[in-house]
């Protein structure tokens, strides 16, 4: 049983031929113990049928367990995970399987990582610059929510912008004692340095306020 269908396939391979500019390392964490992380063995398979699509793609797949340090050193506290590197490694993270409405979101960061540039306005972008200080973005998503992307897409593009910016996408149904830490009743719910919190997906300009409230 594959996880990608045809069409996936074609569409997959026809939108990385148009669009990706250089290779893309994709850094896949799991966990041997599936009692641990009952999804690890779905992104695995999913992770490899997608870098199998162009040979730009480079996978590299980490046990946690056996592959500690580069865990730490990545950020890496839980699996599956995903982390994306080009010219760089970038702080975008998957945490849980990007499958749904999220596979989506994962495309268009991997096409985004290949040319090292985002597709924020540029005034977002000059915004952006002007952060110092360090900022975690914690975006709780379900593979079901039509409207979270949009929240994950911008949180990774602000990561990608400027590397003061941490942004984690997190399957809320995978990491449930996660999303009842942060009280999620609703997706998105996004949370900025565990202090500001919102749900819903809403404009870049919205988002980046909140962020910049956030650094008060």
């Amino acid at each position: 049983m594959t996880m990608l269908d045809d069409d996936t396939r074609k569409y997959v391979m026809d939108l990385f031929g148009k669009e990706l500019e250089g290779e893309v390392n994709i850094m896949l964490f799991t966990d041997s113990d599936s009692k641990k992380c009952e999804t690890c063995k779905y992104v695995n398979e999913l992770m490899s049928e997608l870098a199998a699509l162009d040979g730009r793609l480079k996978l590299t797949t980490y046990d946690m367990g056996e592959k500690p340090k580069e865990a730490k050193f990545l950020g890496i506290d839980k699996a599956p995970a995903i982390v994306l590197g080009g010219k760089k490694i970038y702080n975008l993270y998957y945490f849980g399987i990007p499958s749904g409405h999220e596979f989506a979101s994962l495309l268009e960061d991997i096409t985004d990582v290949s040319k090292n540039r985002t597709r924020l306005q540029e005034s977002t972008k000059e915004k952006l610059k002007g952060i110092e200080k360090n900022v975690n973005i914690k975006v709780f998503v379900t593979p079901t929510c039509p409207y979270c992307p949009m929240a994950v897409r911008i949180a990774h593009q602000f990561a990608i912008e400027n590397s003061k910016v941490t942004a984690q996408m997190i399957e809320a149904m995978e990491f449930q004692e996660l999303a009842q830490k942060f009280n999620v009743m609703g997706v998105p719910k996004i949370v900025i340095n565990d202090s500001v919190s919102f749900e819903g997906a809403v404009p870049e300009g919205v988002f980046l306020s909140k962020v910049l409230e956030a650094l008060k």
